[in-house]
C-alpha cells in the first residue's frame, strides 16, 4: 500500500470515528431532552390538576363558610362538607408534592446531558490539539502516526464518557418511595 493510500485510509478512519461517536452521543442528549420534556409535561399536568381540586375544594364550601360568616348554622351536610375539607385538600397537597418529584429526575437528566456535552466538548478539543499539530509539510508517515494517536484518544475519551453517565434516574427524595425512570 502506497503511502498516500494509508494516509487516506487513516484519514477515512479518523473521520468515521468522529462522526459514529459524535452521533451516538447527540442522540443520547437528544434522548435525555426528550425524557426531560415528558416528566416536566408529567409534572405539569399533576401539578394543574392537584391546584384546581383545592380550588374547587375551597369553592364548593365557601356556600357553607358564608353562611357561618354571616352567623347562620350550617347544616349537617355543610358541617360534614367542612370537617373532611381538611382532609380532602391535603390529599391534593400530597398529590402536588409527589408531582413535584419530578424535578429531581429531571434535575438529572439535565445534568447528565451537561455531563455529555462537555464530554463532546473535550472530545473536539483533543481533535482540535492533534490536529494543529500537523502542519503542511509534515512527512506522510507522521501524519499517520498522529492521526492513529487522535483515534485511539478519542475512542477511550468515547468509552469514558459512555461509561461515566448513568443509564438511568431516580428519585429518591420527599420520603415517598424511590422510582427509577429510563
Amino acid at each position: 500500500m502506497t503511502r498516500k493510500k494509508i494516509l487516506g485510509s487513516h484519514v477515512k478512519r479518523l473521520l468515521s470515528g468522529v462522526a459514529v461517536h459524535g452521533r451516538r452521543h447527540l442522540t443520547e442528549v437528544e434522548t435525555d431532552l426528550l425524557q426531560t420534556e415528558l416528566l416536566l409535561e408529567e409534572a405539569i399536568d399533576k401539578l394543574t390538576s392537584s391546584f384546581m381540586a383545592i380550588h374547587t375544594a375551597v369553592g364548593t364550601r365557601q356556600e357553607a363558610i358564608n353562611r357561618l360568616l354571616a352567623g347562620g348554622t350550617p347544616s349537617a351536610e355543610d358541617s360534614a362538607h367542612l370537617s373532611d375539607m381538611s382532609g380532602e385538600i391535603g390529599q391534593h397537597v400530597n398529590t402536588a408534592i409527589t408531582s413535584m418529584q419530578f424535578q429531581d429526575m429531571t434535575s438529572q437528566l439535565i445534568d447528565r446531558t451537561l455531563r455529555r456535552v462537555a464530554g463532546l466538548r473535550e472530545f473536539l478539543g483533543t481533535l482540535s490539539e492533534h490536529g494543529a499539530d500537523i502542519a503542511p509539510e509534515t512527512d506522510g508517515e507522521e501524519i499517520v502516526e498522529r492521526l492513529g494517536k487522535v483515534s485511539m484518544a478519542l475512542a477511550i475519551q468515547s468509552l469514558e464518557l459512555r461509561s461515566m453517565l448513568r443509564k438511568s434516574v431516580d428519585q429518591q427524595h420527599l420520603e415517598s418511595g424511590d422510582i427509577e425512570l429510563f
